[in-house]
């Protein structure tokens, strides 16, 4: 048998396969999803009226004091002034990453000192009552892109929110409460709220 003979089953295989694997399979799973979970299969978008205003899967920097806060983001982006660098770009999608430092590492400590400091001094209502800042408001997740919050850190805001919107604090604490998703069948996941939903929540009230 010669060499073209042994190889020629090979690659008809390698043909089948990769149509089959690498168009066919991945075509079918997209119009699957797609009408079976139409929603999420494009992207989790969440809509304001007629405008998309972003995805449930991607958390967005909030820092004004009349919004909730999200966890904060290790993304990059590239520098406007120097391409070979980057700078940091929150909740950056093109660039899903965490920072990837060890609990010793002196940045880390750094960093989560200065959030911590930052947020004694944008919450000290809290900090006067006796709140505790919660861990997911000063660490960064393994995406750098995570769209949730706990219960706890969403409740450590509702002082400076309550006060920069002239709103009681019951009223948010009311809307925290509500818009709580609990874990799946009461154990799969653990309680948190998506910040997006409950800013553009937020911005409904009266107030």
């Amino acid at each position: 048998m010669t060499p073209i003979h042994q190889l020629r089953p090979a690659l008809v295989i390698f043909g089948i396969l990769s149509v089959l694997t690498g168009v066919l399979y991945p075509l079918g799973m997209t119009a699957l999803s797609h009408l079976l979970l139409p929603e999420k299969a494009g992207g989790s978008l969440i809509h304001d009226g007629t405008q998309t205003v972003g995805s449930a899967l991607i958390g967005q920097n909030f820092t004004q004091p009349r919004y909730f806060h999200g966890r904060p983001s290790a993304t990059t982006g590239a520098d406007p002034t120097d391409a070979t660098k980057t700078i940091p770009a929150p909740y950056n999608a093109a660039a899903s990453i965490g920072s990837n430092a060890s609990p010793t590492s002196k940045a880390l400590v750094e960093r989560v000192a200065t959030a911590v400091a930052q947020l004694k001094a944008e919450n000290p209502d809290a900090i006067a009552a006796g709140w505790s800042i919660p861990m997911d408001l000063v660490t960064t997740s393994a995406s750098g892109l995570d769209p949730d919050i706990s219960p706890e850190a969403a409740l450590f805001q509702v002082k400076r929110i309550a006060h920069a919107r002239n709103l009681s604090e019951a009223v948010v604490r009311h809307l925290v409460e509500s818009m709580t998703d609990h874990p799946l069948m009461g154990w799969l996941g653990e309680p948190h709220l998506n910040v997006l939903e409950l800013n553009m929540a937020l911005d409904s009230l009266p107030g």
